[in-house]
């Protein structure tokens, strides 16, 4: 008798770890890690990131239509992101943070999200605020029991966790979830005041119809200094750009890209599709080869398959059709000279 107890109650034990085995701890676990700032890096740079299937639509506050989105000013990028379309993308970006089963469940949480990325003379690192159904009690739970975590205010008032030890501040409710990191010791503080950061003027219509989107300010020194380094002759006088992307049709997981790049003039401007045309005429633009492609010609292929178009100071251009690796391997490469 008391041998098939003990058996039950065994048995019952075993049970009761399994089920909890399978509880989904990941928004928790991966806000634990730095890997949060290389989740979203992802999406920042090359936010190339679409698939065939169709989501709930976004919130207004990432489709732009209160005009503002909820996100502190000053970042050099702000990127819009459908997380859960963006998934055929972030499975081949060479990223460790992305490998684990907690940053997968992390992403499946998410359908939407907005981030921004800032320079390291403002304090802050990045914030982000997502979109989705998360388990907000048992974060709460999980939080309170973790030595690593403190629980703070913000400016606002409300509470929010912080980890010394990552650096991140994160807040989870049931429908939308809130993070921060700063470049120093100081917790960053997840929310924004209202009403947060305005959208620069015809953004929301250049990237109408697009799932992803995303603009970065002042971004010519980092662009130039790609350049350089890959020894392309082509010097970007860009004070803004933008990037959406779209599939192409009839044509499964092929997407394509369009670019505005805002120069100081339309004299400028006109400049460069000068220079882009000359580039082009000498063989800048790229051809078909054999095997895997490398950096340097998929670059190429965003920026000199199609002629440019001038819209005043503004420059317009359509990539040629990218895969999925090469979208992964364009990231690969913003993430290792944009440094």
């Amino acid at each position: 008798m008391n041998n098939e107890t003990t058996k039950t109650t065994n048995r019952t034990n075993k049970i009761q770890v399994e089920s909890r085995s399978k509880i989904s701890w990941g928004p928790w676990q991966l806000c634990c890690r730095r890997g949060l700032c290389g989740l979203w890096l992802i999406i920042s740079f090359f936010v190339l990131l679409i698939s065939c299937k169709t989501t709930p639509p976004l919130p207004d506050a990432v489709q732009g239509e209160t005009g503002y989105i909820p996100l502190e000013p000053g970042a050099q990028v702000y990127v819009f992101a459908d997380v859960q379309n963006a998934r055929p993308i972030l499975d081949l970006v060479p990223i460790g943070e992305l490998d684990d089963k907690q940053s997968k469940q992390m992403l499946d949480l998410t359908s939407s999200a907005v981030a921004a990325l800032y320079p390291a003379e403002s304090g802050r690192r990045f914030q982000l605020t997502a979109w989705g159904k998360y388990p907000s009690s048992r974060a709460g739970m999980a939080f309170g029991m973790s030595r690593g975590w403190k629980k703070q205010r913000s400016v606002s008032g409300a509470p929010y966790w912080y980890s010394a030890g990552s650096g991140l501040s994160v807040f989870l409710k049931a429908k939308q979830a809130f993070a921060a990191a700063s470049v120093n010791a100081t917790p960053g503080d997840p929310f924004t005041a209202s009403p947060g950061t305005e959208l620069p003027e015809g953004l929301d219509e250049f990237r109408r119809g697009a799932l992803i989107a995303c603009w970065l300010e002042k971004p010519g020194p980092m662009i130039n200094r790609i350049f350089e380094r890959m020894q392309i002759p082509l010097q970007l006088p860009a004070e803004r750009i933008f990037i959406s992307l779209f599939p192409v049709p009839e044509q499964e997981r092929q997407y394509q890209a369009l670019i505005r790049i805002r120069t100081p003039s339309a004299t400028q401007a006109r400049a460069l599709v000068t220079l882009i045309a000359m580039a082009r005429a000498f063989g800048a633009v790229p051809t078909a080869a054999s095997g895997e492609p490398d950096a340097q010609t998929v670059l190429m292929a965003v920026l000199f398959a199609n002629a440019p178009a001038q819209d005043g100071p503004n420059l317009n251009i359509k990539s040629a059709v990218l895969s999925e690796k090469e979208i992964a391997l364009l990231f690969s490469l913003f993430q290792i000279y944009s440094g």
